[in-house]
Protein backbone atom coordinates (compact mmCIF):
# COMPACT_ATOMS: atom_id res chain seq x y z
CA UNK A 1 0.00 0.00 0.00
CA UNK A 2 1.30 3.41 -0.95
CA UNK A 3 2.12 5.73 1.94
CA UNK A 4 0.94 9.35 1.53
CA UNK A 5 3.68 11.94 1.31
CA UNK A 6 3.96 14.50 4.10
CA UNK A 7 6.29 16.60 1.93
CA UNK A 8 5.61 18.26 -1.42
CA UNK A 9 6.80 16.12 -4.32
CA UNK A 10 9.60 18.08 -6.04
CA UNK A 11 8.49 16.67 -9.40
CA UNK A 12 4.90 17.85 -8.94
CA UNK A 13 3.47 21.37 -9.23
CA UNK A 14 2.40 23.15 -6.02
CA UNK A 15 -0.96 21.92 -4.70
CA UNK A 16 -3.71 24.46 -3.98
CA UNK A 17 -5.29 22.94 -0.87
CA UNK A 18 -7.90 25.70 -0.31
CA UNK A 19 -9.10 25.28 -3.90
CA UNK A 20 -9.57 21.52 -3.41
CA UNK A 21 -11.59 22.10 -0.25
CA UNK A 22 -13.68 24.84 -1.90
CA UNK A 23 -14.45 22.77 -5.01
CA UNK A 24 -15.47 19.75 -2.93
CA UNK A 25 -17.79 21.84 -0.76
CA UNK A 26 -19.35 23.46 -3.85
CA UNK A 27 -20.30 20.00 -5.11
CA UNK A 28 -21.84 19.10 -1.76
CA UNK A 29 -19.40 16.21 -1.35
CA UNK A 30 -17.72 14.98 1.79
CA UNK A 31 -14.14 13.67 1.96
CA UNK A 32 -15.58 10.14 1.96
CA UNK A 33 -17.24 10.76 -1.41
CA UNK A 34 -14.00 12.04 -2.91
CA UNK A 35 -12.06 9.07 -1.56
CA UNK A 36 -14.65 6.61 -2.90
CA UNK A 37 -14.58 8.23 -6.34
CA UNK A 38 -10.80 7.99 -6.54
CA UNK A 39 -10.86 4.37 -5.44
CA UNK A 40 -13.72 3.29 -7.71
CA UNK A 41 -13.00 5.29 -10.84
CA UNK A 42 -9.22 5.64 -10.77
CA UNK A 43 -8.01 2.41 -9.18
CA UNK A 44 -6.44 3.98 -6.11
CA UNK A 45 -7.48 1.63 -3.27
CA UNK A 46 -5.33 3.38 -0.68
CA UNK A 47 -7.21 6.70 -0.87
CA UNK A 48 -9.10 7.30 2.38
CA UNK A 49 -11.23 10.19 3.64
CA UNK A 50 -8.45 10.99 6.11
CA UNK A 51 -5.97 11.34 3.25
CA UNK A 52 -8.32 13.69 1.39
CA UNK A 53 -8.63 15.81 4.54
CA UNK A 54 -4.83 15.80 4.93
CA UNK A 55 -4.47 17.14 1.38
CA UNK A 56 -7.02 19.86 2.04
CA UNK A 57 -5.19 20.90 5.21
CA UNK A 58 -1.78 20.95 3.55
CA UNK A 59 -0.53 18.11 5.78
CA UNK A 60 0.06 15.74 2.84
CA UNK A 61 0.43 16.34 -0.89
CA UNK A 62 -0.95 14.46 -3.91
CA UNK A 63 1.44 13.32 -6.62
CA UNK A 64 0.69 13.89 -10.30
CA UNK A 65 -1.58 10.83 -10.87
CA UNK A 66 -3.46 11.60 -7.65
CA UNK A 67 -3.87 15.23 -8.67
CA UNK A 68 -5.33 14.17 -12.02
CA UNK A 69 -7.72 11.72 -10.34
CA UNK A 70 -8.76 14.27 -7.74
CA UNK A 71 -9.55 16.77 -10.49
CA UNK A 72 -11.67 14.15 -12.22
CA UNK A 73 -13.70 13.47 -9.09
CA UNK A 74 -14.14 17.19 -8.43
CA UNK A 75 -15.16 17.89 -12.05
CA UNK A 76 -12.44 20.44 -12.59
CA UNK A 77 -9.21 20.74 -14.56
CA UNK A 78 -5.93 19.79 -12.85
CA UNK A 79 -4.86 23.40 -13.32
CA UNK A 80 -7.57 24.53 -10.89
CA UNK A 81 -5.85 22.48 -8.16
CA UNK A 82 -2.39 23.89 -8.81
CA UNK A 83 -1.21 26.75 -6.64
CA UNK A 84 0.78 29.73 -7.84
CA UNK A 85 4.45 28.76 -8.20
CA UNK A 86 6.77 30.55 -5.79
CA UNK A 87 10.12 28.80 -5.96
CA UNK A 88 12.50 28.29 -8.85
CA UNK A 89 11.72 24.56 -8.90
CA UNK A 90 7.95 25.13 -8.85
CA UNK A 91 8.14 27.54 -11.79
CA UNK A 92 10.22 25.03 -13.77
CA UNK A 93 7.90 22.11 -12.97
CA UNK A 94 4.79 24.17 -13.76
CA UNK A 95 6.19 24.79 -17.25
CA UNK A 96 7.23 21.15 -17.64
CA UNK A 97 10.83 22.00 -18.47
CA UNK A 98 13.62 19.57 -17.61
CA UNK A 99 16.34 20.89 -15.30
CA UNK A 100 18.91 19.95 -17.96
CA UNK A 101 17.25 22.34 -20.42
CA UNK A 102 17.22 25.21 -17.94
CA UNK A 103 20.85 24.63 -17.00
CA UNK A 104 21.84 24.58 -20.69
CA UNK A 105 19.97 27.82 -21.39
CA UNK A 106 21.75 29.48 -18.47
CA UNK A 107 25.18 28.15 -19.42
CA UNK A 108 25.48 26.33 -16.07
CA UNK A 109 26.43 22.79 -15.20
CA UNK A 110 23.44 20.73 -14.10
CA UNK A 111 24.68 20.03 -10.58
CA UNK A 112 25.23 23.74 -9.93
CA UNK A 113 21.76 24.61 -11.14
CA UNK A 114 20.12 21.86 -9.06
CA UNK A 115 21.94 23.08 -5.96
CA UNK A 116 20.31 26.47 -6.42
CA UNK A 117 16.90 24.83 -6.78
CA UNK A 118 17.43 22.82 -3.61
CA UNK A 119 18.78 25.71 -1.54
CA UNK A 120 16.31 28.26 -2.88
CA UNK A 121 19.18 30.73 -3.34
CA UNK A 122 19.69 32.18 -6.80
CA UNK A 123 23.37 32.93 -7.50
CA UNK A 124 23.35 33.61 -11.20
CA UNK A 125 24.84 36.71 -12.78
CA UNK A 126 22.84 39.32 -14.71
CA UNK A 127 23.09 37.46 -18.02
CA UNK A 128 21.97 34.22 -16.42
CA UNK A 129 19.16 36.03 -14.61
CA UNK A 130 17.89 37.43 -17.90
CA UNK A 131 18.10 33.96 -19.49
CA UNK A 132 16.21 32.47 -16.54
CA UNK A 133 13.38 34.97 -16.93
CA UNK A 134 13.17 34.13 -20.63
CA UNK A 135 13.30 30.33 -20.42
CA UNK A 136 10.77 30.13 -17.57
CA UNK A 137 8.65 32.99 -18.97
CA UNK A 138 8.74 34.73 -15.61
CA UNK A 139 6.68 37.89 -15.11
CA UNK A 140 8.69 40.56 -13.32
CA UNK A 141 7.11 39.98 -9.86
CA UNK A 142 7.90 36.26 -10.07
CA UNK A 143 11.40 36.98 -11.34
CA UNK A 144 12.09 39.20 -8.32
CA UNK A 145 10.79 36.50 -5.96
CA UNK A 146 12.64 33.60 -7.58
CA UNK A 147 15.96 35.44 -7.63
CA UNK A 148 15.67 36.23 -3.91
CA UNK A 149 15.29 39.99 -4.33
CA UNK A 150 11.84 40.42 -2.78
CA UNK A 151 13.18 41.07 0.74
CA UNK A 152 15.51 43.79 -0.53
CA UNK A 153 12.68 45.28 -2.58
CA UNK A 154 10.47 45.41 0.53
CA UNK A 155 13.23 47.21 2.46
CA UNK A 156 13.66 49.83 -0.28
CA UNK A 157 9.93 50.38 -0.63
CA UNK A 158 9.60 50.77 3.15
CA UNK A 159 12.21 53.52 3.07
CA UNK A 160 10.65 55.12 -0.02
CA UNK A 161 7.22 55.54 1.55
CA UNK A 162 8.48 56.66 4.95
CA UNK A 163 11.13 59.14 3.77
CA UNK A 164 11.81 60.81 0.40
CA UNK A 165 10.59 58.51 -2.37
CA UNK A 166 12.69 60.32 -5.02
CA UNK A 167 15.90 58.93 -3.53
CA UNK A 168 14.77 55.34 -4.15
CA UNK A 169 13.86 55.43 -7.83
CA UNK A 170 17.25 54.16 -9.00
CA UNK A 171 17.77 51.53 -6.24
CA UNK A 172 14.30 50.09 -6.86
CA UNK A 173 14.90 50.14 -10.62
CA UNK A 174 17.97 47.94 -10.18
CA UNK A 175 15.79 45.24 -8.64
CA UNK A 176 12.62 45.83 -10.66
CA UNK A 177 13.64 47.28 -14.06
CA UNK A 178 10.57 49.31 -14.97
CA UNK A 179 10.03 52.37 -17.12
CA UNK A 180 11.30 55.33 -15.08
CA UNK A 181 8.10 57.34 -15.50
CA UNK A 182 6.01 54.38 -14.30
CA UNK A 183 8.31 53.78 -11.35
CA UNK A 184 8.32 57.43 -10.28
CA UNK A 185 4.54 57.61 -10.42
CA UNK A 186 4.15 54.36 -8.43
CA UNK A 187 6.60 55.36 -5.70
CA UNK A 188 4.97 58.78 -5.36
CA UNK A 189 1.53 57.15 -5.17
CA UNK A 190 2.66 54.66 -2.50
CA UNK A 191 4.28 57.45 -0.51
CA UNK A 192 1.08 59.49 -0.59
CA UNK A 193 -1.04 56.46 0.33
CA UNK A 194 1.15 55.64 3.30
CA UNK A 195 1.17 59.21 4.55
CA UNK A 196 -2.60 59.23 4.16
CA UNK A 197 -2.90 56.13 6.34
CA UNK A 198 -0.74 57.72 9.00
CA UNK A 199 -2.65 61.02 8.95
CA UNK A 200 -6.20 59.64 8.79
CA UNK A 201 -6.80 59.12 12.48
CA UNK A 202 -4.94 62.27 13.53
CA UNK A 203 -7.33 64.36 11.45
CA UNK A 204 -10.14 63.15 13.70
CA UNK A 205 -8.23 63.83 16.88
CA UNK A 206 -8.23 60.15 17.74
CA UNK A 207 -4.55 59.80 18.53
CA UNK A 208 -1.96 57.75 16.70
CA UNK A 209 -2.99 54.18 17.50
CA UNK A 210 -5.42 53.62 14.65
CA UNK A 211 -3.24 55.40 12.13
CA UNK A 212 -0.23 53.43 13.28
CA UNK A 213 -2.02 50.10 12.81
CA UNK A 214 -3.26 51.16 9.38
CA UNK A 215 0.24 52.25 8.39
CA UNK A 216 1.77 49.01 9.65
CA UNK A 217 -0.71 46.97 7.64
CA UNK A 218 0.17 49.01 4.54
CA UNK A 219 3.88 48.39 5.14
CA UNK A 220 3.27 44.69 5.72
CA UNK A 221 1.78 44.44 2.24
CA UNK A 222 4.17 46.91 0.63
CA UNK A 223 5.46 44.57 -2.11
CA UNK A 224 1.93 43.48 -3.00
CA UNK A 225 0.83 47.12 -3.04
CA UNK A 226 3.78 47.99 -5.26
CA UNK A 227 2.99 45.39 -7.93
CA UNK A 228 -0.71 46.27 -7.85
CA UNK A 229 0.14 49.93 -8.42
CA UNK A 230 2.48 48.98 -11.27
CA UNK A 231 -0.26 46.95 -13.00
CA UNK A 232 -2.79 49.74 -12.55
CA UNK A 233 -0.36 52.24 -14.04
CA UNK A 234 0.27 50.07 -17.11
CA UNK A 235 -3.42 49.76 -17.96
Amino acid sequence: MRQPSAQPNPSAPPFNAPAARRLRAALGMGPEHVAYGMRASYGMPYITPDLVVAWERGIAFPDNPELTALAGVLWCSPGELIGRPRTLREHRVARQIAPEDVAHALGMDLSGYLRMEESGEWRGNERQSAALAQVLELPLPDFVTVTGRETKLAELLHSAVTTRWQAYVRPVAKIAPLDRAVLEHVLQELHQDYQGHMAATLSWGGGTSGASESGQDFIGRIVENFWTAVENRKR
